[in-house]
């Protein structure tokens, strides 16, 4: 059997993404040289050359079309066992993710006040970081809504949000106790970049829309906050949850009830196999505390 250095294997998988010798020995803090030889040794311990020199950088051989997949698996494992063992290392510890506009505070308090020589604290999180910050390792609890990914995870609804519409000040709705679909047909509501965004767009953006046309297309953007931007510049509108006083905090935009459509389900998620007493504890606090938007 190889007797694989982890070190290695993640050097040679910064080259294949940087496909250059001399930009990865940059993003690994090191020498071209010293990164050259550290690839050789890789190669000795599989028996198999993983990459070949060009003119204009580096490609993968097909060893290393074969390698790479399963050495980022392998790193991802490594990291993953690390951080399970590090967990049973230290059982006070219990860390919960929350994403913006949810209130997790009366939950963390009370498993503070349960438990009081544990460790407990609340972090903030990307609208598409909770599956891969719990498989990480790096939360114990996520609280956020749906949808994100769920493969792997123990996911239960806490509570429902109505979804409502932003928009500017002096839009033409303006006024009106609540809007439908149709209210908004060739209006342009901003589309979410990253490999996880089909499922945000579909129901953030209701696209396509229930008569099967798709939704207008508007400004891409990265972070769920800058929408607001956009809303108030009269650049696009956009779908959000949380309850009217979530978004009563900036006067130039106003939120108007959106009806017919299905509410923002906000969930629990852990991951499925955990037997954490402390994660199990705060899925019961969190079921008894957490029942409504800022409650």
């Amino acid at each position: 059997m190889a007797d694989l250095d982890l070190r290695l294997v993640r050097y040679f998988t910064v080259v294949a993404e940087h496909q250059h010798f001399g930009r990865a020995a940059e993003a690994l803090l090191t020498t071209q040289p010293s990164l050259s030889r550290q690839i050789r040794r890789l190669e000795q311990q599989l028996g198999a050359r993983l990459l070949d020199r060009t003119p204009q950088g580096s490609r993968l051989t097909a060893a290393g079309e074969v390698f790479l997949p399963r050495a980022k698996a392998l790193l991802k494992s490594a990291a993953q066992t690390a951080a399970q063992v590090r967990a049973a290392a230290e059982p006070g510890r219990c860390t919960v993710g929350f994403i913006t506009g949810i209130i997790v505070t009366p939950a963390v308090q009370e498993l503070r006040r349960r438990h009081p020589d544990t460790e407990v604290q609340a972090v903030h999180l990307s609208w598409d970081e909770p599956r891969a910050a719990l498989l990480d390792h790096r939360v114990d609890a996520v609280v956020a809504r749906l949808p994100f990914p769920t493969g792997e995870l123990d996911v239960s609804v806490l509570y429902d949000e109505p979804r409502l519409l932003l928009v500017p000040l002096g839009h033409r709705l303006v006024g009106r106790e609540s809007v439908t679909v149709d209210d908004i047909a060739d209006e342009p509501l901003p589309r979410m970049a990253g490999d996880d965004s089909a499922a945000w767009d579909a129901f953030w953006r209701l696209d396509p829309r229930p008569d099967g046309r798709r939704a207008p297309d508007g400004p891409v953007i990265a972070a769920i906050e800058d929408k607001l931007e956009l809303v108030a510049d009269g650049r696009s509108l956009a779908i959000s949850a949380g309850g009217l006083r979530a978004h009563s905090l900036r006067p130039d935009i106003t939120a108007i009830p959106l009806e017919g459509v299905e509410p923002s389900h906000v969930v629990l998620a852990t991951r499925a196999d955990d037997k954490s007493r402390l994660v199990a504890d705060f899925r019961k606090i969190a079921r008894a505390r957490l029942t409504g938007p800022g409650e």
